[in-house]
C-alpha cells in the first residue's frame, strides 16, 4: 500500500459501513498528545529569569515569593498543554472534549508536517475543526458526511497516522 504521508495525497473512501458499533468499553486506539520532555527544563529556565528579576530589585523580604511561584507554575502550564489524548472507542473519535461518530466520516487520509500546515492554513477550509499540537508535526484529515452539520473536515495531530488510518478503516467498515 502507498504512502498516505507524501506531499500529493489522495483521499481515500472509507469502507462499506455497518450498524454494528464496537462495544463500549473498547478503546481501538489511543495516543497521548503529550509535550517534549525537554520542555520542562526550557521553562523552569525561563522562570528562573523571570524569579531573578525579583530579586534585582533590592526586597529582599520577597526574594524567594517568585521562585515558590513562578517554578511550579511554569511545570503546570507545560504539563497543561501536554495532557491531551487522542482517542477511538464506541464509534466515536475523541479529541479535547470533542467527539466525532465514525459513522460521519466519508473519507481519511495521512499528512506529512509540511502537508498538515497547509491544510490548517491559507488552504485550509475555516469551517473545517481543527485540534493540532504545534509539537506534533504530521496528522489526519477526515473527511465528513453529515447533512446537518457544516463542519467539512477534522484535522487532528498525531505521532503515527498511518496507524491511526488504518483504525479509522477497519472501524468503519464493520
Amino acid at each position: 500500500m502507498p504512502s498516505l504521508t507524501t506531499a500529493k495525497v489522495t483521499l481515500d473512501a472509507v469502507g462499506h459501513r455497518s450498524e454494528t458499533p464496537p462495544s463500549p468499553g473498547d478503546v481501538l486506539y489511543r495516543e497521548s498528545l503529550r509535550t517534549p520532555w525537554w520542555w520542562y527544563p526550557v521553562a523552569l529556565f525561563v522562570a528562573g529569569l523571570l524569579a531573578g528579576e525579583f530579586h534585582m530589585a533590592g526586597l529582599r523580604a520577597t526574594d524567594w515569593v517568585p521562585f515558590v511561584i513562578l517554578l511550579p507554575l511554569a511545570v503546570g502550564i507545560v504539563w497543561s498543554l501536554g495532557r491531551g489524548s487522542l482517542e477511538i472507542s464506541a464509534g466515536e473519535l475523541r479529541v479535547r472534549g470533542a467527539h466525532l461518530p465514525l459513522k460521519y466520516v466519508s473519507g481519511v487520509v495521512g499528512l506529512d508536517a509540511r502537508t498538515l500546515r497547509l491544510v490548517v492554513g491559507r488552504e485550509g477550509d475555516p469551517a473545517g475543526f481543527v485540534s493540532i499540537r504545534p509539537w506534533i508535526g504530521p496528522g489526519v484529515q477526515l473527511w465528513l458526511d453529515d447533512e446537518d452539520d457544516p463542519t467539512p473536515y477534522w484535522v487532528v495531530s498525531s505521532r503515527d497516522p498511518q496507524r491511526l488510518v488504518e483504525t479509522i478503516r477497519a472501524t468503519t467498515s464493520r
